[in-house]
């Protein structure tokens, strides 16, 4: 049964949350998603307070060294080429590597959110400039096409944060447009119209709240990967520069290494992007289910 509360001549219903968080719970790998990402968050928050050592501290005389099952008790995950805490340096790169994907990620939804909108809304020669223009975007790899802009900008953590987000701008925006123009030919959208109700305020009373559950969905799905962008730009030495800790930037220091048998110096980075990319798109998936399963077809 759908519950409402009316207040001031106005009707609320709260059957639709309700019933996205029911089904959340119900799922169980969304739950386990939702788990990964609250860990996540923590270690990158409090990395300071957890961490053993100083990530960027080297000692030269415990450099390779194997962690706990070679009883090392000191350094459990064992140390890097330049003897540096590797458990100290992921634990301080979740927070490098996570915050680069939500801020990337944040920046690809404004604009996509922003183009896709005004493209299904006005139309036009707005929607045929901004939709060519998502075209040719499109027509490059994601990566590559991250790699592009980072040339052009010039190499560091903030500008790939950029260049991802801009590689994610056509995705959202191709989605947020097909939503709109559906709400666009609503009947309540034609009697704000009609009423004098400027396409602003339509906007942002009917059209934005109508394709804000689409937004939700892509930007959990998109974190991952984003992640998984930012630790390749950072393997390429277009990210997170020296001596920062990142988990891209860590595989990439260690690719000497792992031949000669240091195979944790490589393991342990790939894990936790593994770990923090599979959190993120479970929990993207059971957020689409428990929303509005009709977004399979478009997620």
């Amino acid at each position: 049964m759908e519950e409402e509360i009316v207040e001031e001549g106005k009707v609320y219903t709260e059957s639709f949350l309700v019933e996205s968080i029911r089904s959340l719970k119900r799922n169980r790998s969304a739950l386990v998603g939702l788990t990964i990402v609250i860990f996540l968050i923590f270690v990158a928050i409090f990395a300071k307070a957890i961490s053993p050592h100083n990530p960027i501290e080297q000692n030269l005389y415990d450099n390779l060294k194997p962690g706990f099952w070679a009883g090392n008790s000191k350094n459990l995950l064992g140390t890097d080429e330049f003897g540096r805490d590797i458990l100290s340096r992921l634990i301080y790169g979740a927070r490098v590597s996570v915050s680069t994907g939500i801020i990337a990620v944040v920046i690809g939804v404004l604009l996509g959110s922003l183009a896709g909108i005004c493209s299904g809304y006005f139309g036009g020669w707005i929607d045929n400039l901004l939709m060519r223009l998502t075209d040719i975007m499109f027509s490059l790899p994601s990566i590559l096409l991250a790699i592009v802009i980072v040339s052009v900008l010039g190499g560091g953590l903030s500008k790939a944060m950029i260049a991802i987000g801009i590689t994610y701008a056509p995705q959202i925006a191709r989605v947020v447009r097909s939503e709109t123009l559906t709400v666009k030919n609503s009947e309540y959208i034609e009697s704000a119209r009609a009423i004098g109700a400027p396409n602003k305020r339509i906007i942002r009373v009917h059209v934005l709240p109508n394709v804000l559950s689409v937004i939700i969905v892509y930007t959990t799905l998109s974190i991952g990967s984003a992640i998984l962008d930012a630790a390749a730009l950072g393997f390429l030495g277009l990210g997170a520069q020296p001596p920062t800790a990142e988990w891209g930037a860590m595989l990439a220091n260690s690719n000497h290494y792992i031949t000669g048998g240091y195979w944790w110096v490589a393991t342990f980075p790939g894990v936790a992007i593994l770990i923090s990319v599979l959190g993120f798109n479970l929990l993207g998936d059971g957020l689409r289910d428990a929303i509005d399963p009709r977004l399979r077809k478009k997620f």
